[in-house]
């Protein structure tokens, strides 16, 4: 028999076998042979015998409202929610039996507790769903199995961690207590305690079974009519291009038969990348080796809680009277040659790799030492560049729905993301913001881009563990998407699929100190390291694969050094850029902006029925506006530019004889705001042209009280009140270039946008940098503009304003044309919203004691939780750590300014709490002056 310390050491003592350079087809010579072996630990899988019918377990309809493709945790909770909404002329098709592919050997925990409020939300309901609903619909029971879960903090950041977690459960109810190591051993007697800080502890987390759950799913959806048919593989995915050019699905083909469908939903895991290509649809995940062992029984183990030790990056789930241990090691192994004839198969454990979790499992639970392996379970699961599933319809194609990338996690989420996704399907757009999961939130260059899938999928793995700190930065696949301002010789090629190397990227932002951070592909600019330049350089893969590890590499170090719960090594850095921005002059570079032209016969109706706000100003105006669902709530937040008709300028103005409109929008989420415009042009038949000039222009903000005086000698236009008004814009000459200046703030202080061709853009810089030198003009990045922002209480897109806030409740209705008559989308909820009054609405807190807070901190009005931040940050002008979170009544009512005014408020911040003050207005310039100009 073996046993689990034997087989460290016999690992240990083993001779690493060569790997392969990652620019091959496999990342390691391992056998990826599937074996016959029935190694999972359930009582009961769906594998067919031998002899089984395989042809298709039912009649292929001719036709469906939809069909879901893929049997296992996201298809048969999709069709199930699909099915209980109303929609029942669906059909599910599994190529085999159910569960088969990787939801079959899936561990099946469930952990109610993550540093997200929407995965909270997802996982409540996935519990409910498998606890509750389903043995009352059907009178089976699941699986399901409540022995809670614990986990393990080896140092003070992780029980940190834990801490903010639990501060967030208390606002669900969902009960957790931070136990001490003695308390720990009392819970779990068999535990190695000495090493530990402390642990949480969770009484109601649990395990599910993947037959039991699957089963019950289809069974509930088959009652209300929904079609679930297995043994059929799907063969071709059939799109029509219709009379206005745009691609959409239009039937399923099998090889008995094909089923007409408007709508396909990509739950094919491991498989969907496949899916997608038969629809021309690009699927970013890439399959890998997953692991866990099963041990021989285990005296003592049975009722223990799961155990998930983060920092030894390994859990231990209760298996009846033994343990399955498994986890994530930074170096997995990638199966690069998926096999469509790999349904309930298992790959051969590789020990080599497994052997890390071995010890950290036999380190906290020491009687593993000597305890037999029954089995081991090694299968296929797809993972993601984020480690967060792909959901929601394709860019590519109308009607091509992703439900799929679960990164493991498929069994868990699956209760919550199969109602999102049936409520996207159904309506358009999710209920909850699940922006976080949306195609959407990838760039199209990225996601066919090989290396960035694999770079980034293999980072996100290797640190599932890690601490989620508030300021961490991806370090694979850097440099994809650089602006003007980040000009290199050297440079990776984006479209090329291939491994490459260069040399470290320096720009003229580098060289200045900068430290950059990821969003959407882009680098932008984090802070500015007064140490220096700390350039950031090709991805090691953390010294995996035998590839050397990156030493000395400064921009690591201070990401590193940034690894805290507390205020940051670099604090007073961030304070400096604030206050110069505050009392002199700063320069943001925000070239990374979105940056859109809608043109053409249809553009005015368009744009009265995109935008919140009336942007039929006259020419030379700039509007802020949203842009909303069909709920209401707010899709996006941009400036909205009405242009004066005429022939050309590329790229500052376009081709228009009559309205035409320049939409400047954030970039990390520009991808997500072009699809949201494009399919509303395209439902609502307008037409009209939608282009895109990102890429094409930089984009400079000079922002401070000195503004005005740095610009009037670069520019070539007045720049007084009379003549350049706040939320106007024009082109101008700036240093013998031709540039839009906007004046517009994110910041609250009197400034200027310069949106500049590209070829313009350093000589522009260089004549502003020049100008500014004898005001003390300073560079900024967006550390310092979430600070003076929320300073100011503006809002940040997908923090304090989601798709499930309204603008109403987001404190944002001057950006509403409710005093019109002009029709916009969502205006009808809008209405109601206003009659009824608003049932929850976001308030500003600010705290005396000089203590850091992110986001997702608890609320209390007089002892009671109403609600959590959404975002926080320190204000360095009024000096006070500023939140801002959406509060509700505990009673369900409205949410007035009395019961805002009357309440003692608290913010809990890791279990402790602090006393707050709830402000209705900005505490900073709540009369705007200073973006007018007036500095009294």
């Amino acid at each position: 028999m073996a046993f689990l310390g034997s087989a460290v050491r016999r690992v240990v003592s083993v001779v690493r076998p060569p790997l392969s350079p990652l620019c091959r087809t496999t990342a390691r010579s391992y056998s990826s042979e599937p074996t016959s072996e029935k190694s999972v630990p359930y009582e009961k899988t769906l594998k067919q015998q031998d002899g089984a019918s395989s042809g298709p377990t039912k009649p292929l309809p001719r036709s469906a409202d939809a069909v879901v493709i893929g049997g296992g945790s996201l298809g048969c909770q999709t069709i199930y929610h699909l099915a209980k909404m109303g929609m029942t002329n669906v059909v599910l098709l599994e190529r085999d039996r159910l569960t088969a592919g990787t939801t079959w050997h899936t561990a099946g925990l469930l952990w109610q507790l993550r540093p997200s409020d929407v995965e909270v939300e997802l996982l409540a309901h996935t519990r409910n769903v498998i606890s509750k609903d389903l043995e009352e619909e059907t009178g089976l029971h699941t699986g399901w199995i409540q022995n809670g879960g614990l986990f393990i903090a080896s140092n003070k950041q992780r029980l940190d961690e834990y801490k903010r977690l639990m501060s967030l459960g208390k606002v669900y109810g969902i009960e957790s207590h931070v136990l001490s190591p003695a308390e720990t051993k009392d819970l779990y007697p068999l535990m190695n305690v000495d090493d530990l800080y402390g642990t949480l502890y969770v009484p109601k987390d649990g395990t599910m079974d993947p037959a039991g759950t699957c089963t019950t799913l289809t069974r509930a959806a088959s009652a209300r009519g929904a079609t679930v048919i297995e043994n059929c593989p799907v063969t071709g995915i059939q799109v029509r291009t219709d009379d206005f050019g745009i691609k959409r699905v239009k039937a399923v083909e099998t090889s008995h038969g094909t089923i007409e469908t408007p709508c396909v939903v990509n739950c094919a895991g491991v498989w969907a990348t496949k899916l997608g290509e038969m629809a021309g649809v690009k699927v970013p995940l890439i399959a890998m080796h997953h692991a866990y062992v099963v041990t021989e029984r285990i005296e003592g183990i049975q009722n223990m809680p799961n155990v998930r030790d983060h920092d030894a990056s390994v859990y231990l789930r209760l298996q009846g009277d033994a343990l399955s241990v498994g986890g994530y090691e930074h170096n997995p192994i990638f199966w690069d040659d998926v096999s469509d004839k790999f349904a309930f198969s298992l790959f051969d454990l590789d020990w080599d790799v497994f052997m890390q979790h071995i010890e950290g499992a036999i380190n906290r639970v020491p009687d593993l030492e000597k305890t037999g392996i029954k089995s081991t379970v090694c299968g296929p699961e797809s993972f993601t560049a984020d480690h967060k599933p792909l959901m929601g319809e394709a860019p590519e194609v109308r009607g091509f729905f992703l439900g799929c990338g679960f990164n493991s996690a498929g069994m868990m989420l699956g209760g919550g993301c199969g109602r999102e996704l049936a409520h996207w399907i159904i309506h358009g757009r999710p209920e909850k913001d699940m922006y976080g999961y949306d195609i959407r939130r990838f760039h199209n260059s990225l996601t066919d881009n090989q290396r960035w899938i694999r770079e980034r999928s293999h980072e996100s793995y290797a640190k599932n563990y890690s601490v989620v700190f508030p300021f961490d930065e991806p370090l694979a696949s850097r440099n994809m998407r650089k602006d003007p301002f980040h000009q290199v010789d050297g440079q990776f090629d984006l479209n090329a699929h291939r491994c490459a190397r260069v040399q470290p990227h320096r720009s003229v932002l580098t060289e200045q100190g900068c430290v950059f951070q990821e969003r959407h592909g882009w680098e932008r600019p984090g802070w500015f390291n007064k140490d220096g330049p700390a350039p950031v350089i090709d991805y090691d893969y953390y010294g995996a694969y035998d590839l050397k590890r990156n030493v000395n590499y400064k921009y690591n170090e201070l990401l590193g050094r940034e690894y805290t719960f507390d205020f940051p090594p670099h604090h007073e850095v961030i304070k400096s850029e604030c206050l110069s921005c505050r009392h002199g002059v700063a320069v943001f570079d925000m070239s990374y902006f979105g940056k859109f032209y809608l043109t053409g016969p249809d553009a005015k109706k368009a744009a009265d029925w995109l935008f919140t706000a009336d942007v039929n100003k006259k020419p030379g105006s700039t509007v802020y506006t949203c842009m909303l669902n069909k709920r209401g709530g707010a899709e996006a937040d941009l400036t909205v530019s009405r242009l004066e008709p005429g022939t050309a300028n590329l790229p500052l103005a376009p081709q228009s004889n009559g309205d035409a409109y320049y939409l400047a929008i954030g970039g990390g989420v520009a991808e997500h705001n072009w699809n949201h415009i494009r399919t509303v042009l395209q439902d609502q038949g307008f037409n009209c042209q939608l282009t895109d000039h990102s890429e094409d222009m930089g984009m400079i903000s000079i922002q401070g009280p000195k503004s005005r005086e740095v610009l009037q000698e670069v520019l070539d236009t007045d720049l007084s009140n009379e003549a350049f008004p706040f939320s106007s814009h024009k082109v101008v000459n700036a240093a013998g270039h031709q540039v839009r200046a906007m004046r517009l703030s994110f910041v609250g202080e009197l400034g200027w946008e310069l949106h500049i061709p590209k070829d313009s853009c350093l000589p522009v810089y260089n004549a502003v940098m020049a100008a500014g030198a004898k005001h003390s003009i300073i560079n900024s990045g967006y550390r310092a503009i979430d600070s003076l922002s929320i300073e100011k209480g503006y809002r940040h897109w997908h923090a304090d304003l989601r798709p499930d806030d309204t603008p109403l409740e987001a404190g944002l209705a001057f950006t509403c044309k409710l005093k019109s008559s002009i029709p916009f989308q969502g205006r009808d909820r809008l209405e109601k919203q206003k009659e009824e009054g608003l049932r929850r609405r976001i308030v500003c807190f600010t705290i005396d004691e000089k203590v850091p807070m992110f986001g997702l901190e608890a609320v209390f009005r007089n002892g009671v939780p109403i609600g959590h931040l959404r975002r926080s940050d320190y204000g360095f002008f009024i000096d006070k750590t500023i939140g801002y979170g959406y509060i509700r009544h505990p009673d369900g009512g409205v949410v007035s300014a009395n019961f805002i005014k009357t309440g003692e408020f608290t913010l809990e911040r890791m279990g402790v709490t602090y006393k707050a003050k709830a402000h209705l207005k900005s505490p900073f310039d709540p009369e705007n002056k200073r973006v007018k100009g007036i500095y009294a």
